[in-house]
C-alpha cells in the first residue's frame, strides 16, 4: 500500500510517505504529543505515547522530517477512496452523513490527524506538508480532497459561533454538496464577542479554495467542533504556488502558528 519514495527533499525539511512500521509509529508519537498531551484528547490505544485508531492500517502516512535533527515534525494521514472501502468508509463518515459527496465524479482522498510539532509551527513546515499532498494528488490523479478541520471548544464555542457566521456568508458549499452532522452542536454554542480569524489549518484550506459543507459536528473525544471540508483539486497547483510557495519566500521568521486537526 505504501510507496517507497521520497516526495520532496531540499533545505532543512523533507516530505515522505512512511515506508515501514517504525516511521508510522513516529507519526503516531507526534500525534500523541499534539492531540493527547496538548489538546487533552482521549486516545483509542492503550499504548502509552501512541495515538492511533483502526484507520491507520489503511492509510498512507505523510511526514515532514527536519533533516538536521532527524525528527518528524509534521504529519497527516491519507485515506484514498479505494482504501476507504476496506476500512469500512472514510473517517469523516463516522461524524457526517456524506450524502452526495460519495457520488462526485473522479477520485476522492481524505486527510486527517494533521498536526505540527510545537517547535516547528511555521510556514516552512506547512509548505513542505502541502507540497507532499499536492504531489500525492497529482500522482494518483485524485479529483477531490476531503477532511475534518477541528475547532477547539474550550471557550464554550464562542469563537466557533462567530466563525460560523463568517463561513456561512463566504465559504459554504452549494446546497447540493451539504453534509449532515451526526452529532450537532448548534444548541451548545455560547454567544459572545471573539476573534473570528480562522485557525491556520482552516485558513490554509480556505485559501486553496476549499468549501465548508455544512454545520459542524461535535467530537467528544477531542472536545472539538469538526467542520467537513471539500476541495476540488483542479486548481490546487496554481493556488498552492501562489499561497504557499510564494508566501514562504517572504515569511517573517517570527510568524509562528499552531496547526492541527483532529480528523
Amino acid at each position: 500500500m505504501l510507496r517507497d519514495q521520497t516526495i520532496r527533499t531540499g533545505g532543512q525539511f523533507s516530505v515522505d510517505l512512511a515506508r515501514d512500521a517504525e516511521e508510522i509509529e513516529e507519526t503516531q508519537r507526534l500525534r500523541y504529543q499534539v492531540f493527547v498531551e496538548e489538546m487533552g484528547a482521549k486516545p483509542d490505544t492503550a499504548i502509552e505515547g501512541i495515538e492511533r485508531d483502526h484507520f491507520d492500517d489503511y492509510c498512507h502516512h505523510l511526514l515532514v522530517r527536519h533533516r538536521p535533527s532527524g525528527r518528524v515534525v509534521a504529519t497527516t494521514r491519507i485515506l484514498t477512496d479505494t482504501q476507504s472501502r476496506l476500512a469500512g468508509g472514510f473517517y469523516s463518515e463516522s461524524e457526517f452523513d456524506l450524502g452526495d459527496i460519495r457520488a462526485l465524479p473522479g477520485r476522492i482522498m481524505e486527510i486527517g490527524r494533521t498536526c505540527v510539532h510545537a517547535d516547528y509551527r511555521n510556514g516552512a513546515t506547512m509548505a513542505r506538508l502541502w507540497s507532499g499532498l499536492a504531489d500525492f494528488m497529482e500522482s494518483y490523479r485524485l479529483s477531490y480532497l476531503i477532511g475534518c478541520c477541528s475547532i477547539p471548544l474550550n471557550d464554550c464555542g464562542v469563537r466557533l459561533n462567530n466563525l460560523m457566521d463568517r463561513i456561512r456568508h463566504r465559504h459554504m458549499s452549494d446546497e447540493s454538496l451539504r453534509v449532515r452532522p451526526r452529532l450537532g452542536l448548534r444548541e451548545r454554542l455560547a454567544v459572545g464577542s471573539s476573534e473570528i480569524e480562522p485557525p491556520p489549518l482552516l485558513k490554509a484550506y480556505l485559501r486553496l479554495g476549499a468549501k465548508v459543507c455544512g454545520e459542524p459536528c461535535w467530537d467528544p473525544v477531542f472536545n472539538t467542533a469538526d467542520l467537513f471540508i471539500l476541495l476540488d483539486t483542479a486548481n490546487l497547483t496554481r493556488r498552492y504556488q501562489r499561497h504557499f510557495i510564494q508566501r514562504q519566500r517572504s515569511l517573517p521568521a517570527h510568524e509562528m502558528h499552531a496547526q492541527h486537526s483532529a480528523a
